[in-house]
């Protein structure tokens, strides 16, 4: 038969470099790329058979091949599927060379950073070419259903590629590369390895419907020995629940995540219509190590038809469930030209929306089930998960409903903030919190004194993230989230007459000690105030209603933004001894110089108390040891 040769026009070699370069970051993908092709033309035979009764087609033993040869160093991937026409090789595998104009390469070019590639896989065959990435030298025969001659396309990918009419093809199609020599050299890419090829197919095509073979090599009793399938063919997400054991789930879920441990939970989702795809996700048992790193490599599989596009799609969850591991399969979604970044489009955001949602209602139906899977969930990942109520207000409901905080309540007993409201007692109209390092820095701070004394819950939040979300939040039910530690404390389930007008006498009478106070500690504090926060300590320092906490300013800093000193508020307990004989000495005018240090004592013994440091922590010391040294006298 004759040969036909046909030119690239002037930009296909750049285009092709510019692929083979640039659009796969991993050579290993040409395989699962034709493994792929071979795929998608058994789906296409299965369902010609099945569209037309009429037509001779043998089902009983479809299959893709794979054989190496590594004398010749070739590799081989056939497939029994429903084959190419002549006009249809020159149409789908030829468009770009055919299409390789200027304007295509700008196209390709822009499509790698942008979301403006939709279907560029589909029009232009890239895929297929990827074989150039490992092989000088692409061979391709084949033979559609229902015609008697087959078809042989042949390129080296630079100047030509060649057409051919053959007599003799099989049923279907094989693509053979001829391999680059420097790949013999590096044992890591020797793609004539069976090794290699085992773990490739394992990797990227172990769910595929088909039986993948691998051709025994020559000798050592090849010539008796039965081809290898190297896929499982075992896709656990498209079986009913039924048909599938909970070792074969933990099994799926060691692989996908690198987790020698059983997951916590397993959540199913399947979802039909105009738009179906099928999920299996995992809730770990432990947290791994670097979680709140910022180099945590986080997603899902995506598989398309079962073969895998993606290891680590972060566009199928939000970050704050980047613990979630598992697999989406989908059955069809709009791919670059590489087929590793997905498309940003409307699919995606919807099956993210609703793995989402899925994953919080499994969370809860957890914790009204099995409450101490609950307890290891949130111990586990409650800090991350809290993340979701700044960044995602469309499901801060949700979050909330499966949160759990410890509070003064109960000791060991985390509580909603639902059962918080419930128990809230008549009169008080917030829900009280305060953030620390931890459970014991809270429950001993000056802050926590008059709602013990008054037995008023408050939740004790020791997470970093917890100082964000409140202010984010801001109220639940109605009822206003409210640091012990910001502002001025009035618990309404105090109240009365008596106890204003004894308040109103008690201002007056330490109005001048306060304002002398003021003066005395400069630009240390915003303001001196009496207290109705303490009962025990002498005096505290608190933060005006809207300002951030330390905390906070902390984080910031930390993170390298510019925040502005904030001055706090130096709160007197007028009952405390050392207040009551402060404001004493200052009515009887005794030795003022000795009194401001006595002022500035009682203001770094309030910041030690909270758990932060005097601005100049040597002149503190020296001050106190110096007092102490005077009551030995």
């Amino acid at each position: 038969m004759s040969t036909e040769t046909f030119d690239f026009q002037v930009e296909a070699r750049q285009l092709l470099q510019l692929m083979i370069h640039s659009v796969y970051s991993n050579k290993d993908v040409f395989l699962r790329e034709l493994v792929s092709n071979a795929s998608d033309a058994l789906d296409k035979l299965r369902l010609a058979a099945l569209r037309d009764d009429g037509l001779d087609v043998d089902l009983s033993d479809l299959h893709i091949q794979i054989d190496a040869d590594p004398k010749a160093r070739t590799l081989t991937v056939r497939d029994n599927g429903i084959g190419m026409s002549y006009d249809e090789v020159g149409t789908l595998i030829g468009t770009i060379a055919n299409s390789g104009t200027a304007a295509l390469l700008k196209e390709l070019e822009d499509a790698q950073d942008e979301a403006g590639a939709e279907g560029l896989i589909g029009r232009f065959g890239i895929g297929f070419y990827a074989g150039f990435m490992v092989a000088d030298e692409m061979t391709l025969v084949t033979r559609r259903l229902g015609e008697s001659s087959g078809t042989r396309w042949s390129s080296r990918g630079e100047g030509t590629y060649s057409l051919e009419k053959v007599e003799e093809a099989p049923q279907g199609t094989s693509v053979t590369l001829h391999l680059k020599p420097a790949d013999a050299e590096n044992q890591l890419h020797d793609y004539t390895s069976t090794w290699k090829i085992r773990e490739i197919v394992k990797r990227y095509s172990d769910f595929i419907t088909w039986p993948i073979r691998l051709v025994p090599q020559a000798g050592d009793g090849a010539e008796t020995a039965e081809p290898e399938t190297l896929n499982s063919r075992k896709a656990l997400w498209a079986r009913s629940r039924e048909e599938v054991s909970a070792d074969e789930y933990h099994e799926l879920y060691k692989h996908v995540s690198h987790d020698w441990r059983d997951p916590l939970e397993t959540i199913r989702l399947q979802a039909e219509g105009t738009f179906e795809y099928q999920s299996l996700l995992f809730l770990p048992a432990h947290a791994p190590h670097d979680l709140f790193t910022r180099d945590f490599r986080r997603g899902l599989q995506l598989y398309v038809r079962r073969v895998l596009i993606m290891d680590d799609c972060e566009a199928l969850l939000p970050p704050y469930l980047r613990f979630v591991k598992g697999v989406v399969d989908a059955q069809d979604l709009s791919l670059n030209v590489s087929r590793e970044i997905l498309q940003q489009d409307r699919h995606i955001r919807m099956i993210q929306r609703r793995l989402t949602k899925k994953v919080l209602s499994s969370v809860k139906e957890m914790k009204a089930r099995d409450p101490e899977k609950y307890a290891t969930f949130w111990r586990e990942f409650g800090a991350v998960l809290k993340e979701g109520l700044l960044g995602d207000p469309d499901n801060r409901d949700a979050i909330l409903a499966v949160a759990s905080f410890v509070s003064t309540h109960e000791a060991h007993e985390p509580t909603t903030l639902q059962q918080y409201v419930e128990r809230m007692k008549d009169g008080q109209q917030h829900i009280y919190y305060l953030t620390g390092e931890s459970r014991q820095s809270i429950e001993n701070s000056p802050h926590m004194e008059v709602f013990k004394a008054r037995d008023v819950e408050v939740l004790l939040l020791t997470d970093p993230v917890d100082d964000v979300w409140v202010d984010a939040v801001g109220e639940f039910e109605g009822k206003q989230l409210r640091s012990v530690a910001k502002g001025e404390i009035d618990l309404d389930v105090q109240g009365g007459e008596q106890e204003d007008s004894a308040g109103d006498e008690q201002d007056e009478s330490y109005a001048g000690l306060l304002e002398w106070m003021k003066e005395q500690l400069g630009e240390e504090v915003k303001d001196v105030r009496l207290s109705t926060r303490l009962t025990v300590s002498p005096a505290c320092v608190v933060s005006d209603a809207h300002d951030l906490t330390p905390a906070l300013e902390n984080m910031y800093r930390a993170m390298g933004q510019e925040v502005p000193v904030t001055k706090r508020i130096l709160e007197l307990n007028p009952a405390h001894a050392l207040v009551r004989g402060l404001r004493q000495a200052y009515a009887e005018q005794e030795d003022r110089a000795e009194l401001a240090e006595t002022a500035q004592l009682l203001h770094g013994l309030a910041v030690l108390a909270e758990g932060g440091q005097p601005k100049e922590p040597a002149r503190f010391v020296k001050l106190v040891a110096e007092r102490l040294e005077r009551t030995l006298r």
